[in-house]
């Protein structure tokens, strides 16, 4: 397999209008009524995805590997946040991002996102 190259510096911002499915109380990752971290995570997540649109081969993915996040301010339900993911560093077949979220006040959360790019079919003939 080939991997495509990505420039660095590609980017994409996702928006969430936050509901009650969004909250740690809905996801059991809290007792509060506010966005929930695994909320934020699959946003930056989604983001980093975005981001990589168009960019992989034929029959390539992305997954996601690691990540650090900081979770900074609690968000009400009907507040919108946006993710930005920019690309920061590609090495062989890893994707690294820089990505943050941010409501109409500022700064919501900030991290790094590492993914991998894979073929799908070796991938999934992986999967347990």
């Amino acid at each position: 397999m080939v991997f495509v190259p990505v420039k660095n510096g590609v980017s994409a911002e996702v928006a969430l209008l936050v509901t009650d499915a969004d909250t740690a109380l809905a996801l059991r990752s809290g007792e509060v009524a506010v966005l929930g971290t695994p909320r934020v995570v699959a946003l930056c997540e989604e983001a980093a995805v975005a981001a990589l649109a168009g960019q992989l081969g034929s029959g390539e993915t992305s997954v996601g590997t690691r990540i650090e996040l900081a979770h900074l301010a609690p968000i009400l339900v009907g507040s919108t946040v946006r993710a930005t993911a920019v690309l920061e560093k590609s090495e062989g077949k890893r994707r690294v991002f820089n990505v943050s979220v941010n409501d109409e006040y500022g700064l919501v959360a900030a991290g790094k996102i590492t993914r991998v790019v894979v073929s799908i079919d070796q991938f999934m003939e992986r999967a347990r």
